[in-house]
């Protein structure tokens, strides 16, 4: 859900059943789908010249704001079905090529690529002022591409989504837009999408984890769920502030300390009588900065 750079996908093992990966962002999708499907082509593409300069930013974002999709491929797979296959199923697969040709379009993913690769905070709106040597990036485009088989990579918006797959073993990892930041990203999203958020996943039947800024609004539009205060370095502004962080939330609607409350513990001597008492929060990489870092309503085991 909002899948942006896919960095939890990457960071998690494959699961056994199957992944989802969503954004609303049709050139992120397209860029997933082509590392998937046409690793080779990508990367061909990719390293087919560096990009080194504003000018050449700006000519590849002139490519990103046509809307013409690249169908050479097309042409190429249908005249080898037409030699290969009968006319009754050359049709058919003729039918599905020309329904592809709209989400492989390699051309627009390697440009959309060097665009994040190259911009200011890979914000995709200006040139960072850095050359990226994009040949050193091909093996972990393929790497990235092995990691993808088997993802399922939709296209829609998060509550169609969130219907659709939403089963009492399901579970959602959500990174919307941060509230009143929502002019940082090219997809906007407006106050009543976070509204329509919480309402969707206030009705699900699994499990969900969000991600937010922390600000009073989202506080309260999530009271009564299990709330967990983190900070990370705010990467942007390393430049003015050097070790500035950034506060952030964790939201959910389970104990977010289950797994580790029931899984098998090893007792040493230096347990110092502690153990049972333990504050699991910790083994997420959590650091308390006071008392009410972490939320769990009295009343929350019985609501989910």
């Amino acid at each position: 859900m909002f899948g942006g750079s896919g960095a939890i996908l990457f960071a998690k093992n494959p699961n056994r059943e199957f992944e989802v990966f969503n954004d609303f962002n049709s050139d992120i999708v397209n860029l997933f789908r082509c590392v998937r499907d046409r690793p080779f082509a990508f990367i061909k593409e990719v390293g087919f010249f560096p990009l080194v300069s504003r000018e050449e930013f700006t000519l590849l974002k002139n490519l990103l704001e046509h809307s013409e999709y690249d169908d050479s491929f097309i042409k190429e797979e249908t005249d080898i079905a037409k030699r290969c296959l009968k006319a009754p199923d050359f049709e058919i697969v003729k039918n599905i090529l020309e329904s592809r040709a709209s989400i492989y379009d390699v051309e627009r993913a390697a440009a959309f690529y060097k665009i994040i690769r190259t911009s200011y905070g890979s914000g995709c709106k200006s040139f960072g002022g850095r050359t990226v040597n994009f040949h050193s990036c091909l093996e972990q485009i393929y790497s990235a591409s092995c990691r993808l088989n088997g993802v399922i990579i939709e296209n829609k918006d998060f509550e169609a989504l969130i219907k659709q797959y939403d089963r009492p073993e399901s579970f959602f990892y959500c990174d919307p837009p941060y509230y009143e930041t929502e002019d940082c990203y090219e997809v906007g999203f407006s106050k009543e999408n976070h509204q329509r958020l919480h309402d969707t996943l206030d009705n699900i039947k699994g499990k969900f984890l969000l991600s937010y800024n922390d600000c009073d609004y989202i506080r309260n539009l999530y009271d009564g769920y299990v709330i967990v205060e983190t900070s990370r370095l705010n990467n942007l502004g390393q430049r003015y502030n050097a070790g500035g962080e950034f506060k952030e939330l964790l939201i959910a609607n389970y104990d977010v300390n289950e797994l580790e409350e029931h899984s098998s513990k090893q007792l040493t001597l230096f347990d110092e009588g502690e153990f049972y008492e333990k504050d699991y929060i910790e083994s997420f990489g959590y650091q308390r900065q006071n008392n009410h870092s972490f939320y769990v309503p009295k009343n929350f085991r019985n609501r989910v």
